[in-house]
């Protein structure tokens, strides 16, 4: 008999595919009771779940764990930096139920990846989840390159009430290189946009999401320009900081400064719930923050909240973040990207050192100390 030279565990992966199995977080394992250890700081309150296909995911985004051309097996891929470990649907849908009954769920967010079964499995999947526990809210984070409208009325009726289109990208020659034909990837800019707006109209202002990656290669003025424009269109946006996955065609790409970092979660916070103007903002020719001109009140209240350095997510029943994704953008013991928890008084004095405020800051008496 020829041998495959693949262990026995990951062979037995190869045939626990979705919508029987799902891939479930380490954070959100540990919260169901499926795994030992605990999450420092806070507990995770949105029950992330992937899909599983024996070919991973069949897109070649140049900066994913999960790259059709990423080296060795799609089964000891990660995602996201973080190891995804394989269950029964069933039983994940069992324990969110019994978890339910306890205290609460926050969110469930089920994740597709490239294939060409992953449209119907969602529905299957969220319809399991939905049935064992049916107030607990869904997410589908979905690929739009798989959808058309019906395809979103059907995941709707299945019981998710959010869709979150991973965009990654702000500008299309950025997408076209990290995720389109440029990466050797199906993806396209437009498609994407229709699938976005279709969400948008079918489930109402603010329950369709894109997810931003700060650190692809863009300029600051292409993410504030981005943001500005989803704020225009009531579709909220979720920022993620790139983390270079080991492996994949972007591994030698450094993350964003810090300080890039900090300053783009704030003008982002002031931006929705500020109404700061374009105007406000001002840019060197290669694209980059130089001068910001907020109104001086508003600005100093919304940084010393905290509430712009958390965890970008959907929200619970309650309209509170659920999606807190602990070791999303950092790995344990690094500084925190985003806080999966509101920062205290000394984490936001340590955050204001980071930020760096005054040298963009044209007025001395509006800087944060």
């Amino acid at each position: 008999m020829a041998t495959t030279g693949i262990p026995t565990k990951l062979q037995e992966q190869h045939y626990q595919i979705s919508p029987d199995y799902v891939r479930i977080s380490v954070a959100a394992a540990i919260e169901l009771g499926l795994a030992p250890g605990r999450i420092n700081g806070c507990s995770c309150n949105c029950i992330n779940l992937l899909q599983n296909y024996p070919q991973g995911c069949a897109a070649n985004c140049s900066y994913c764990g999960l790259a059709r051309e990423r080296p060795g097996l799609a089964e000891e891929n990660s995602f996201i930096r973080v190891d995804w470990p394989l269950y029964e649907t069933d039983l994940i849908a069992e324990k969110i139920a019994q978890k339910e009954a306890e205290s609460s769920v926050g969110r469930v967010c089920i994740a597709q990846v490239q294939d060409h079964r992953a449209t119907r499995d969602l529905i299957d999947m969220a319809d399991r989840v939905h049935k064992a526990a049916p107030e607990v809210p869904i997410s589908g984070l979905v690929t739009a390159t798989l959808l058309d409208e019906d395809d979103l009325h059907e995941i709707k009726q299945a019981g998710v009430d959010i869709i979150g289109v991973g965009l990654d990208a702000v500008s299309e020659d950025l997408f076209l290189r990290t995720r389109g034909k440029l990466a050797k990837g199906p993806h396209r800019w437009d498609q994407h946009w229709e699938i976005v707006r279709a969400a948008r109209r079918i489930y109402g202002p603010m329950k369709v999401n894109c997810h931003l990656i700060v650190g692809l290669g863009e300029t600051d003025k292409e993410m504030f320009d981005m943001i500005f424009q989803l704020k225009s269109e009531q579709i909220a946006g979720y920022l993620f900081s790139f983390n270079p996955e080991p492996g994949t065609e972007m591994q030698d790409v450094p993350r964003a400064p810090l300080e890039r970092w900090r300053r783009i979660q704030y003008v982002k916070y002031l931006i929705e719930n500020c109404d700061l103007p374009p105007d406000a903002l001002e840019f060197n020719d290669a694209g980059d923050l130089i001068r910001l001109a907020p109104e001086t009140n508003s600005a100093k209240l919304a940084f010393d909240s905290g509430l712009a350095f958390m965890t970008n997510g959907c929200p619970d029943r309650e309209g509170v973040m659920a999606c807190n994704r602990p070791y999303g953008s950092y790995r344990p013991g690094e500084e925190y990207r985003d806080y999966p928890f509101l920062p205290d008084s000394q984490e936001r004095e340590v955050i204001a050192s980071q930020t760096k405020l005054n040298e963009i800051w044209d007025i001395a008496e509006q800087q944060i100390s």
